[in-house]
C-alpha cells in the first residue's frame, strides 16, 4: 500500500509542478452516461493503445464514470463512436473471473498517457502506454491471492470475436485476437505478446482465457502488452525494443509526447474552464488516426498482404464520415508532418481496397471511410505536398463507379461532394477529360437534389428519426453541400439563404448533437451577415440558454437547454458523441475564431475567437491571433489585418499558415 501511494504522489508531483498545457486536461470530461463516450484511458498520440478499465455493463468506449463495476482493463479503444463501439480487446482483471471487481470512486487519477485507480479488492492499478504496447502495474494488498484473468478474447463488440493463445514460459504468452470494427463492418487482428515480469502459474484455463496466480510474496507485477497487426514476430519485437525501460521512464516518454502535442497551440485570456474544456478536447484529436508501422517500416494492407512503406509511416482507425469535417483539417493544420502520412496512408488504402466502412484485413479498431478522397484534396489545398495522387487514384474511381450512394437526398448530396473533389483530384493529376465527367457529375447530383423552395417546420422537413434520410433532417441537410454554396446563391440568391439560415437557427433546428449541419453557424458568413455568425459561435460556446431540439439520433422527447460542450463528468449535451475527435475539432476551430466550411478549399470562415491571443504553430510556421480594443465578449469585429494588412471581408486563406503570421482582429 505504501509502496503505491508514494508513486502516485510522485505522479501527482510530476503533474502540478508542470507549468505546460497539459494540467488543463481533464481526463474525465465526457465520461459519464451518454455525453460523449469519452474514456480516461492512457495513451500516446496518435497510438493504437489507450489502456484502462471496462465498466460492466459498458459503454461503447467501454468506461463510464457512473458505473464502478468493471470487467477488466483492456488495451485499445475509439473514443465516442455508434454501434456498441470498437476495441477494449485483451482484457486483465485482478481477481477471479466470477468477483464482482468495482472501483473505489475517488481514488482515480488521470493525466495525458497516465491513469490509476484502487479496486475494491485491495488492489492498485496504475497504466501508460506506447504507441503499441499497454503497460499495466497492479499492487496487491498484504493479504489474499494474487491473481490476473486475462480474457484474450475481450471485445466491447461481441460478435464474431475469437483467440488463440499459448504459454511460452512462466512469464509469458503469446497469441492473436480476432475482433470486429465499428458495426461489425469489418475486422481486425492482433498479435500479442503478454509478458509479465514476475513468475505465474496458470490455475485456470480454457481457450479463450486464463487465470494466473503469482507468489504469495509478490507485491506487484507489471504486465506488457505489445500488439502488431503484421505478425508475432513483429509483437515480439516490440516487447524487447521497450525491455531495458522502467515504468516511470516509459510514462515521462509518454507525457513528452503530449507536452509536445498540446503546446502546439498556446491560448491566453479565457477563464481556467474555457481553457480546460479547449486542453481536453484538443487531447482528444490526437487519440487516432493510429500510427500502426512496425519498426522496420511494415503494415498490413486492406487486402490482408503485408507492405513495406516506403518513405513514410502507415495509419488506420478511420471514423471519417464524421472527422473529415474538423478534425483532419485541424490536423493539416497542427501537424503537416503527420498529416502527409495520413494522406499517404489514406491513398495506399485506395491502391490496396477500401470499402465505406471497413474491410475484413483492418489493422486496428476502424470506423468507417467515407469522404477520404475530400480530406486527401483538403491537404493538397493547404500545402501538404510530399504525397503521391496517383498512387490512389484507381482506387478513387472504383470508389465513385461502385460505392457512392445515391439513393436517398443526403447520399444525394454527399456523392456530390465526393465527385466534385474527385474532379479536382483528377485535375491535378492530369486526366482532364476525368476532371470534366466527375465535376459534371457532381454538378448534375446537385441540382437534382437541392430544393430551391422555401422550406418551413412542416413535420417533414424538422423529423430527424424515420425520415429516410441518415442521421439529419430536410433542413439540416438543405446545407450539407459546401461545396455548392456559390451555386445555392445563383440559384435563390444571398439575402434569401440569409432569410433561410436565421429562420433555421430562430426555429432552433440547428443539431450540435451530429455532424451533418455542424458548419451552419458560419453560413452567415457565407450569406452575407458576419455579425450573425459572431453572435451565434460566441453563444453556443459559452451561453447557458442555448435550445438544443436535437440530440445524435432523434428529437429529444424534451429539448435539452444549456452548452453542448462543458467541463463536466456528463460534458457533452445528452446523447452527442465525440465521434473520434469530430466534435472535439470542432469546439477547438470556433473557440479560436476560424472554421473551415468548405473542406476541400484552402480558406476558412473567421468569427470573434474566445482567447485575446492564440498561437498556432505549423510545422516550422507560427501564427498568431490577437483581439484588439474588445471590452466584452459581445463586441463585433471591426476589422482585421494580416501582417499589419487590412483584410478584405471574413474568409481567411490558409495560405497565412504557410509562413509566420500575425492576425490582429479589431472590435
Amino acid at each position: 500500500m505504501r509502496k503505491y501511494l508514494i508513486s502516485i504522489a510522485a505522479m501527482l508531483a510530476m503533474l502540478t509542478a508542470s507549468a505546460q498545457n497539459e494540467k488543463y486536461v481533464n481526463m474525465f470530461l465526457g465520461t459519464s452516461g451518454d455525453h460523449g463516450q469519452m474514456s480516461p484511458a492512457a495513451a500516446v498520440p496518435f497510438g493504437a493503445i489507450a489502456v484502462g478499465p471496462d465498466s460492466s455493463p459498458n459503454s461503447h468506449v467501454g468506461y463510464d464514470y457512473a458505473v464502478e463495476t468493471v470487467s477488466g482493463v483492456s488495451i485499445n479503444r475509439v473514443s465516442g463512436v455508434g454501434c456498441s463501439g470498437t476495441g477494449c480487446n485483451l482484457s486483465v482483471k485482478p481477481a477471479l473471473p466470477g468477483d464482482v471487481l468495482k472501483i473505489v470512486k475517488g481514488s482515480e487519477v488521470a493525466y495525458p498517457g497516465y491513469y490509476a485507480t484502487a479496486f475494491d479488492n485491495g488492489v492498485k492499478g496504475e497504466f501508460t502506454a506506447t504507441k503499441n504496447m499497454a503497460v499495466e502495474r497492479y499492487t496487491f494488498p498484504s493479504e489474499g491471492r494474487r491473481l490476473l484473468y486475462v480474457d484474450f478474447s475481450a471485445s466491447v463488440d461481441k460478435n464474431n470475436v475469437s483467440s488463440e493463445y499459448k504459454v511460452e514460459s512462466a512469464n509469458l504468452i503469446t497469441g492473436h485476437v480476432n475482433s470486429p470494427t465499428a458495426c461489425s463492418k469489418g475486422s481486425y487482428r492482433l498479435y500479442f505478446n503478454f509478458e509479465v515480469d514476475s513468475d505465474f502459474k496458470v490455475v485456470e484455463s480454457n481457450p479463450t482465457n486464463a487465470v494466473l496466480e503469482f507468489a504469495a510474496d509478490v507485491e506487484q507485477v507489471e504486465v506488457r502488452i505489445a500488439v502488431s497487426a503484421v505478425s508475432q514476430e513483429a509483437a515480439d519485437d516490440i516487447a524487447v525494443d521497450w525491455s531495458d525501460k522502467s515504468f516511470d521512464k516509459l510514462l515521462k516518454e509518454a507525457r513528452q509526447q503530449w507536452r509536445e502535442k498540446l503546446n502546439q497551440i498556446q491560448v491566453k485570456g479565457s477563464t481556467e474552464d474555457q481553457r480546460t474544456i479547449f486542453y481536453t478536447l484538443l487531447y482528444r484529436v490526437y487519440l487516432s488516426p493510429m500510427d500502426v508501422t512496425t519498426n522496420d517500416g511494415r503494415y498490413k494492407a486492406t487486402d490482408g498482404k503485408i507492405y513495406k512503406a516506403d518513405g513514410f509511416n502507415y495509419y488506420s482507425s478511420w471514423s471519417m464520415w464524421d472527422s473529415f469535417r474538423t478534425k483532419f483539417p485541424l490536423l493539416t493544420i497542427v501537424e503537416p508532418e503527420a498529416m502527409s502520412d495520413i494522406v499517404m496512408s489514406l491513398l495506399h488504402q485506395y491502391r490496396t481496397g477500401k470499402a465505406n466502412w471497413a474491410t475484413p484485413h483492418e489493422s486496428v479498431p476502424t470506423v468507417r471511410t467515407e469522404h477520404s478522397g475530400v480530406v486527401i484534396l483538403d491537404a493538397w489545398k493547404k500545402g501538404i505536398r510530399n504525397v503521391d495522387l496517383k498512387v490512389g487514384y484507381e482506387g478513387l474511381k472504383r470508389e465513385a463507379a461502385k460505392d457512392l450512394l445515391y439513393r436517398t437526398p443526403d447520399q444525394r448530396l454527399e456523392s456530390s461532394y465526393d465527385l466534385w473533389a474527385l474532379g479536382q483530384i483528377a485535375e491535378l493529376v492530369g486526366e482532364k477529360e476525368d476532371a470534366k465527367m466527375y465535376s459534371a457529375k457532381a454538378d448534375s447530383l446537385f441540382d437534382a437534389t437541392w430544393p430551391t423552395e422555401f422550406m418551413t417546420i412542416r413535420d417533414d422537413f424538422v423529423k430527424m428519426r424515420g425520415n429516410g434520410l441518415y442521421q439529419g433532417t430536410r433542413w439540416q441537410y438543405r446545407w450539407a453541400a459546401p461545396h455548392c454554396f456559390d451555386k445555392m446563391i445563383a440559384l435563390v440568391g444571398k439575402e434569401t439563404l440569409a432569410e433561410q439560415i436565421d429562420y433555421f437557427f430562430k426555429n432552433d433546428l440547428f443539431n450540435q448533437g451530429n455532424e451533418p449541419d455542424i458548419h451552419t453557424p458560419l453560413l452567415y458568413n457565407v450569406f452575407g451577415n458576419p455579425e450573425g455568425s459572431q453572435r451565434l459561435v460566441r453563444d453556443l460556446l459559452t451561453k447557458e440558454d442555448m435550445v438544443h431540439r436535437y440530440g445524435g439520433n432523434a428529437e429529444y422527447p424534451t429539448p435539452f437547454v444549456g452548452r453542448a460542450f462543458q467541463n463536466k463528468l456528463d460534458g457533452f449535451a445528452p446523447e452527442m458523441d465525440e465521434d473520434d475527435g469530430t466534435m472535439s475539432a470542432w469546439y477547438v476551430f470556433c473557440s479560436m475564431g476560424f472554421y473551415p466550411v468548405v473542406v476541400g478549399d484552402n480558406t476558412y470562415e473567421m468569427v470573434s475567437p474566445l482567447y485575446d491571443k492564440v498561437k498556432i504553430r505549423s510545422g516550422a510556421n507560427t501564427v498568431t491571433i490577437r483581439t484588439v480594443g474588445r471590452k466584452s465578449a459581445d463586441d463585433l469585429i471591426r476589422s482585421i489585418e494580416i501582417d499589419g494588412k487590412p483584410m478584405e471581408g471574413y474568409t481567411l486563406s490558409h495560405d497565412v499558415f504557410l509562413k509566420d503570421s500575425k492576425i490582429t482582429i479589431r472590435y
